[in-house]
């Protein structure tokens, strides 16, 4: 009985076609041509993420002695870094001979997309930078930015971080910190503080405004440079209004304030002045205009309505 012939399937074709091209290609030539491009490839990507490091890092010490802030140094030392370790990307693979042009096309186009739906948070890097090259505040400074107050924990390169009176951590985005008016209290060395206060009509104002400068004057806390000044403000309703203006440094301002409303109330009323109150005057009038009494009217119009029982007949 004679063996059986395994068929020749189309896959044994193939694999039978595939193994002769296999044996026909030169080996030592394709390794000649594409080992030396991939050594080369990757000699270029080391050296060159190497010194993209080494630069980064160098630009980070000069922008530390040229007194920058450490987080811009810092953000700008890794942007310095991305940017250069791309370059080195492109260059190792030209090297191997993938035409680079159509990489930078296509990298551009996914830059672009990646701006567009990343708007606002770029939006936020600018402003970080901006606020950190500007410094229109530093770190510990008492602000007010969009009708936030507080003092400035730390400025980042998205957002800044407020912590309020209340021990609150306020973070805002730096985007909308530079588009808000900004007050900076700690900005000079010392700061005024307003005392409004009123007294009598009938009262000495001579008296009470040498007064109120006494207060000020002799508070320790409260400089002499510029004088207190006191000065008369408003002719209200029920009292005539002085505001004394003060000044004191930025770590004693709220102390100084206190110090003096506390003074001021106690040495007021112990020198007879008043401080009076809020007046309102009622008049209570009896008769109408016809000189008809008006509880007779009310009671009339009571009885009209039902509400009293009608009067027994005699």
């Amino acid at each position: 009985m004679q063996p059986s012939v395994p068929a020749i399937t189309p896959q044994h074709d193939q694999a039978a076609r595939l193994a002769n091209e296999l044996r026909g290609i030169d080996w030592l030539q394709l390794l000649e041509a594409w080992g030396l491009r991939l050594l080369a490839a990757l000699a270029i990507f080391m050296v060159g993420r190497w010194l993209a490091r080494r630069m980064s890092t160098g630009l980070g010490r000069v922008l530390g002695r040229a007194n920058v802030d450490g987080t811009l140094s810092g953000f700008l030392g890794n942007i310095a870094y991305a940017v250069m370790l791309v370059l080195v990307i492109m260059t190792a693979l030209a090297a191997i001979g993938i035409p680079t042009t159509s990489m930078f096309a296509v990298l551009g186009a996914a830059g672009l997309a990646v701006g567009l739906a990343l708007k606002d948070s770029l939006s936020n890097i600018a402003s970080g930078v901006m606020l950190i090259v500007l410094r229109p505040f530093r770190a510990g400074d008492h602000v007010v930015i969009a009708g936030q107050e507080g003092t400035v924990l730390e400025i980042r390169v998205f957002q800044t971080r407020l912590r309020a009176f209340d021990h609150r951590v306020v973070i805002l985005p730096n985007s909308e910190i530079t588009t808000a008016p900004i007050i900076n209290h700690s900005q000079l060395p010392q700061r005024r503080f307003d005392v409004t206060v009123g007294v009598g009509y009938d009262d000495d104002l001579h008296k009470a405004r040498t007064l109120l400068l006494q207060i000020a004057t002799s508070d320790p806390k409260v400089l002499k440079d510029p004088a207190p000044v006191v000065q008369v403000v408003n002719l209200g309703e029920s009292s005539v209004d002085l505001t004394l203006f003060a000044f004191a440094r930025n770590e004693d301002f709220g102390d100084a304030r206190s110090r003096v409303i506390e003074a001021i109330r106690n040495e007021l009323i112990g020198n007879g002045l008043n401080i009076p109150y809020p007046q309102r005057d009622l008049h209570v009038y009896h008769r109408d205009a016809d000189g008809r009494p008006i509880a007779d009217i009310l009671l009339r119009g009571v009885a009209d309505d039902g509400d009293l029982p009608a009067r027994r007949e005699r």
